[in-house]
C-alpha cells in the first residue's frame, strides 16, 4: 500500500473514533530539546516528581520504551470549555477545579478510543502498535509539534490555531517509517499574556517553568504543606489551574468540545460542600474524575487553603472539625486558614487552646508563624 493511501486510512479511522486532530512524526529528538530537559531536571524545577529523573533516558530515546518503534502517531482531543475559566477565579467561596477535571477522566476516555484504533491497525493493516495516554515517559508536546498539531507556547503547553490551548494529547507508537512533512504551525510572537497572568510567577521565561511554584503541581503532585508564601496566591483553586491556558489569544478560534464526557459545564460546588466530606464521600463523588487520583487528604488540604482565601467567615465552623484530623498537614492548613478568617479575640482563644493540646512540631510551627 502506498504511504499516501496508508495515511488516509489511518487518518479516517482516528477521526471516526472521536479524535479531533492527528499527525505523524519520526522518533528523533533534537539535541537542544534533550539539553533543555536535562537542565530542567538538574535545577530541580520538577520538584517531587522524581519519576522524571528516573525516566530521563526513556524520555529522550523512545526505543527504550518499545524497541520496534519507528514513528509516532500523535492524536489530539479538543476539551475546550464553553466559556473562559478565568471568571471562576472571582467566585471565592467556590472550589475551583480545572476544567479538564470537572467531568470524566480523560485518560480512560482516550484509552478506550486508542484501544479501538490499535485493534483496527492490527486486524485491518496487520500493524502492531503501542498506545499511551500519560502512561509512559514520552515528550508528547515535542512530538505533537513535530507532527504539526501546533507549537509549544511560552506557557510550555501546546497551542493550536484551531483549538487554542485546549488539546489533550496521546500517542500511538508504530513499527513503520511514516511521517508528515514538518511545517511550522505558528508562533506566540511578542505575546506573553500566559507568563504575566501566572498567580505564583512560576515561569522563568519563554518555555521555562519552575513546577515547584505552579499551582497545578502544588494542588495535584505535591504532598506536603503548601508553601506559606504561595497560599494567598492560590485563591480558590483546589485542583489544577487554567490561568495560563485561559488567557491565550488563540482560544478565540476554539469551539466547545463535542465529547460529552469532557464537557466542563458542571457548576462549581461551594467550599463548605467539600468541607463536609469524608474519604468515603470523596471517593464516591469523584469516582469517574481524575481528581480521585490525589486522594482525600490532599484534596482536603487544598479545600482548606482555598477556604482561608475566601473571606467567607461562615466557613469557620466547617474548618474547626478538621483540627482533629490525624494528618498534621491538614491541621496545619486549618490553623493558617482559620487565622485568615478569625478576629483577633478568636485567634487568641484558638492559639491558647492549641498550645495546650497540640504536640506535633510542624503544627506548632504553623501556629507560631501565624501568630
Amino acid at each position: 500500500m502506498k504511504m499516501k493511501d496508508l495515511k488516509k486510512k489511518i487518518n479516517r479511522e482516528v477521526l471516526n473514533n472521536g479524535f479531533d486532530i492527528l499527525g505523524f512524526t519520526k522518533i528523533h529528538i533534537d539535541q537542544e530539546i534533550k539539553k533543555n530537559y536535562s537542565e530542567f531536571l538538574k535545577n530541580n524545577y520538577h520538584g517531587e516528581m522524581k519519576w522524571l529523573e528516573r525516566h530521563y533516558e526513556k524520555k529522550i530515546n523512545p526505543r527504550l520504551i518499545w524497541s520496534d518503534v519507528r514513528s509516532v502517531l500523535v492524536v489530539g482531543q479538543n476539551y475546550a470549555p464553553y466559556e473562559n475559566p478565568l471568571k471562576y477565579n472571582r467566585e471565592r467561596s467556590k472550589a475551583n477545579i480545572s476544567v479538564y477535571a470537572r467531568n470524566h477522566d480523560y485518560h480512560k476516555i482516550m484509552q478506550e478510543k486508542l484501544s479501538k484504533i490499535q485493534t483496527w491497525l492490527k486486524n485491518e493493516l496487520k500493524i502492531e502498535s503501542k498506545i499511551f495516554v500519560d502512561s509512559s515517559p514520552i515528550l508528547e508536546k515535542y512530538f505533537a509539534e513535530k507532527a504539526n498539531l501546533g507549537w509549544q507556547g511560552k506557557h510550555t503547553n501546546l497551542v493550536s490555531k484551531k483549538f487554542g490551548s485546549w488539546l489533550f494529547l496521546a500517542e500511538i507508537f508504530l513499527p513503520i517509517n511514516i511521517e508528515d512533512k514538518f511545517e511550522e504551525q505558528g508562533t506566540c510572537g511578542t505575546c506573553k499574556k500566559c507568563l504575566d497572568v501566572c498567580p505564583t510567577n512560576a515561569f522563568l521565561g519563554n518555555n521555562k517553568i519552575d513546577a515547584r511554584k505552579c499551582i497545578s503541581y502544588l494542588t495535584i503532585e505535591y504532598k506536603g504543606p503548601i508553601p506559606m508564601t504561595l497560599r494567598k496566591k492560590m485563591g480558590n483553586k483546589v485542583y489544577g489551574c487554567d490561568d495560563c491556558l485561559s488567557v491565550c489569544p488563540w482560544n478565540k478560534f476554539s469551539t466547545e468540545t463535542i465529547e460529552e464526557k469532557l464537557n466542563s459545564n458542571n457548576s462549581l460546588n461551594n467550599l463548605d460542600f467539600f468541607l463536609n466530606f469524608d474519604k468515603e464521600k470523596f471517593d464516591s463523588f469523584f469516582l469517574k474524575s481524575p481528581v480521585k487520583r490525589i486522594g482525600w487528604e490532599r484534596f482536603l488540604r487544598n479545600i482548606i487553603i482555598a477556604s482561608g482565601n475566601s473571606e467567607n467567615t461562615d466557613l469557620v465552623d466547617y474548618i474547626y472539625p478538621h483540627l482533629k484530623n490525624q494528618n498534621p498537614i491538614i491541621r496545619g492548613a486549618c490553623i493558617w486558614s482559620l487565622f485568615q478568617l478569625l478576629c483577633v479575640k478568636e485567634k487568641d482563644k484558638l492559639r491558647k487552646k492549641l498550645l495546650l493540646e497540640e504536640k506535633n512540631k510542624y503544627v506548632l510551627y504553623e501556629l507560631r508563624m501565624n501568630s
